[in-house]
C-alpha cells in the first residue's frame, strides 16, 4: 500500500514537471495569496497594537475632563474684543469632583496649560508651562530621570520651581546638567528635576509633546499667569478666561471607572448645562471600542486577503482541468490496464496537493519576510502571529484540494473506451 502510494506521488510530481512553467505560475497564485494573508494581518496587528498602546498610556483607570471652547462662541462677534471669553472647568468643579468621588477615586489632579517661549541663556524652545499638583506624576505614569518631582510644600508656598520634560531639557540645556539652573517661561523658575522620555502628546489643543513641557506647581501657575490668557495673531487678539484646562481622575479599579464617568457626566450637565465647554474622555471606553474595531479590521483584512487564495484555487482548478483534457488518452490506458476510479482520483489529487503544498510553504516564507521589509522601509510596526501563518497555510491547502476535487472526479468518470479513442 505504501509502495503504491509512493509510486502515485512520484507519478504526480513527474507529470507536473513536464509543464514546469505552468506549474510554477499556478504555485505563484497560492504563494502570493498566502503571503498577502500573513502580511496584511501582520500590518493590521501592528497598527492596532500601536493604537491600543496609545489609549492604554492614558490609563485604563483614568477619567479625563477637559475644557473645550463652546462651538457657539468660537465665531461669536457680539462680544466686545476687550471682554474675556469664560468657559471650561473651574476650581469649584475640581473640588466638587474630589468630594463626589472621595470614596472611590485614588487621585484627582487639576491641570493648567500656558503656551510660552522657554529660554535658558541663548537657548530657547517653544513649549507649554503645565501647572499641576504632585499627584500628576503617578496619574500620567511618568518617571523622574534626575532630581525630584513637585512636592506639597512647593504647591503650598507657590514656589518658582520647575521640572523639565526630556526634550525641553535637551533643547534648553544641551551642554550642561539643568538641575539648579534657571529657565524662563513667563517667569524665572529653578529647575529641580528632569523627567524620563515619554513620547506622548498633551492631549490638549496645544498639540505639544509632554516631553517639551515644563511642570510647575498649580498655585504658582495661577499666581504668575492668572486665569486669563491673551492670544495675538495677525494684528488681532483674543482673551480667554479658563481656570483649569484639565482635571484627571484616577480610580482605584477599572470596575469603578464607567459608573464614576456616568456620575461626572450628570454632575457637569447640572453645573455647566448645555454649553458644551467640558469634554469627558474615558480611556477604558476608547479601549473597548478600539478592541472591537481591531477585531472587525482583522476580519476585513482576512477576507480581502482570502480572495487571493480563492483566485489561486481557481488557477489550480483551471490547470488541472487542462491537464485532464491533455491526458485523456493516458487515463483511458490506465483504466484499460485495471486502474480503478479511486486510483485516478488519488493521482490527480496528489498533483493538486503538491501544487497547493508548495505554494503554501513558499507563501508562508514570503509572508514572514514582507512584514519585516515593511517595518524597515516604512517604519510601520508589524506583528506576526503564528496562528495567522498556520491558518493561511491550512486554508491554502484546503482551497487547493477543493479546487482539485472536480477535475479528479471528471477524470475518474471518463468512459475508458472513449478516452482511448481520444487523439
Amino acid at each position: 500500500m505504501i509502495r503504491e502510494s509512493l509510486g502515485t506521488i512520484r507519478l504526480g510530481v513527474k507529470s507536473l514537471m513536464l509543464h514546469k512553467l505552468r506549474s510554477a505560475l499556478t504555485t505563484l497564485g497560492l504563494l502570493f495569496g498566502v503571503a498577502s494573508v500573513i502580511a496584511m494581518l501582520a500590518v493590521g496587528e501592528g497598527a492596532n497594537y500601536e493604537q491600543l498602546e496609545r489609549i492604554k498610556a492614558l490609563g485604563s483607570t483614568n477619567i479625563l475632563l477637559k475644557s473645550k471652547k463652546p462651538p457657539s462662541t468660537e465665531d461669536s462677534s457680539s462680544e466686545s474684543v476687550w471682554s474675556a471669553m469664560r468657559y471650561g472647568l473651574t476650581y469649584n468643579d475640581a473640588e466638587l469632583i474630589e468630594a463626589t468621588l472621595a470614596n472611590s477615586a485614588e487621585h484627582v489632579v487639576s491641570v493648567r496649560h500656558s503656551v510660552k517661549d522657554l529660554r535658558s541663556g541663548s537657548y530657547w524652545a517653544s513649549g507649554v508651562v503645565v501647572g499641576t499638583t504632585p499627584e500628576f506624576l503617578p496619574v500620567v505614569n511618568m518617571s523622574i530621570a534626575e532630581g525630584r518631582w513637585l512636592t506639597d510644600v512647593d504647591v503650598a508656598k507657590a514656589s518658582n520651581v520647575a521640572v523639565l520634560g526630556a526634550d525641553a531639557a535637551k533643547e534648553l540645556f544641551p551642554l550642561e546638567n539643568p538641575l539648579g539652573k534657571t529657565v524662563e517661561g513667563g517667569d524665572r523658575f529653578t529647575v529641580v528635576g528632569v523627567l524620563g522620555y515619554l513620547g506622548r502628546m498633551t492631549g490638549t489643543t496645544t498639540g505639544v509633546s509632554l516631553d517639551r513641557c515644563i511642570y510647575i506647581p498649580l498655585t504658582t501657575s495661577r499666581r504668575r499667569f492668572g486665569d486669563e490668557q491673551t492670544q495675538r495673531s495677525g494684528g488681532s487678539f483674543s482673551r480667554e478666561h479658563v481656570e483649569l484646562h484639565e482635571v484627571k481622575v484616577k480610580m482605584r479599579t477599572p470596575e469603578e471607572v464607567l459608573p464614576a464617568a456616568a456620575v461626572l457626566r450628570t454632575m457637569l450637565e447640572d453645573s455647566h448645562g448645555s454649553q458644551g465647554d467640558v469634554h469627558i474622555q474615558v480611556p477604558l471606553e476608547l479601549l473597548q471600542e478600539a478592541e472591537k474595531t481591531a477585531q472587525m479590521f482583522n476580519v476585513v483584512l482576512g477576507v480581502i486577503a482570502a480572495v487571493s487564495l480563492i483566485v489561486g484555487g481557481i488557477g489550480i482548478m483551471n490547470v488541472m482541468l487542462a491537464t485532464v483534457t491533455e491526458r485523456t488518452r493516458e487515463i483511458g490506458i490506465r483504466r484499460a490496464l485495471g486502474a480503478k476510479r479511486g486510483h485516478i482520483i488519488y493521482q490527480f489529487l496528489v498533483e493538486t496537493i503538491v501544487l497547493s503544498g508548495c505554494g503554501g510553504i513558499l507563501g508562508v516564507g514570503f509572508g514572514l519576510l514582507v512584514p519585516k521589509l515593511v517595518t524597515q522601509v516604512f517604519g510601520q510596526l508589524t506583528i506576526i502571529r503564528p496562528q495567522h501563518a498556520i491558518m493561511a497555510f491550512c486554508v491554502s491547502a484546503f482551497v487547493g484540494i477543493a479546487a482539485g476535487i472536480y477535475p479528479a472526479w471528471r477524470a475518474a468518470n471518463m468512459d475508458p473506451v472513449e478516452a482511448l479513442r481520444h487523439e
